[in-house]
């Protein structure tokens, strides 16, 4: 579905990746982890159009997006979740969601997605007409990943999902990650918790700043040694 080709990302003169090449399949979930600042987010801000790559290229479903702006990313189904959630605190969680199904493929079966949003998250649906600023960190993430749903993705991306919430949360975001994949949504996953992602994943890579070191089914990096020495403390 998705594939990199040796791409170079800059922020200004510093570069951020260096000839990055993976391949997303189409209906898995592939994880990227690494340490901070290892180029994770950087990679998917390149996927997402926001980051432009300087060489190389990105192509989804066969298509060169070069010359696609972020917008029209969105509408070819690629959306990101991005690190932080970034809801807007003082409108209510159902304009939130509802803010997600603005492209016009969206928009036909805006209510549809909606309903199976509440059926994903049930608490959203309690908390309709509650600001999402009041929301607590769990549901204001569940709020994030429910209004990227509305996009109706093919490849959904997820910013470190599970940053800053409690352990009981983590499990359920990767239970719900494991749900929408089943419902037929390719995931790409950038997580913290690298035991749990690799666990979860059909394929993995590792990123060390900016350069992909290590790639793989995710179960069987988990056994890497180097891995396992550099994020797992064995």
């Amino acid at each position: 579905m998705l594939r990199l080709e040796g791409v170079d990302a800059f922020y200004g003169d510093l570069q951020a990746l260096f000839g990055v090449s993976l391949e997303v399949p189409a209906g898995g979930i592939f994880a990227l982890v690494g340490a901070n600042a290892a180029g994770k987010s950087t990679t998917l801000r390149v996927i997402s159009g926001l980051v432009a790559s300087r060489h190389g290229r990105v192509l989804f479903d066969g298509e060169d997006l070069a010359r696609v702006p972020a917008a029209r990313r969105v509408d070819l189904g690629i959306v990101q979740v991005p690190e932080g959630r970034r809801l807007f605190p003082f409108m209510t969680v159902t304009e939130n969601l509802l803010l997600g199904a603005h492209t016009a493929r969206a928009r036909g079966e805006r209510d549809a997605t909606l309903g199976y949003v509440y059926r994903l998250f049930p608490v959203l649906q309690e908390r309709a007409a509650q600001l999402a600023g009041s929301l607590s960190g769990g549901e204001q993430q569940m709020c994030a990943i429910g209004r990227a749903l509305m996009a109706r993705p093919k490849l959904l991306m997820l910013d470190e999902p599970t940053l800053g919430l409690a352990p009981v949360l983590v499990g359920r975001i990767f239970e719900t990650v494991r749900t929408i994949n089943a419902d037929g949504v390719t995931v790409l996953l950038v997580e913290q918790n690298v035991r749990q992602a690799l666990t979860l994943a059909t394929r993995a890579c590792v990123l060390e700043s900016g350069t992909l070191v290590l790639q793989g089914a995710g179960r069987e990096l988990l056994g890497d040694e180097r891995l396992k020495r550099a994020y797992l403390g064995l």
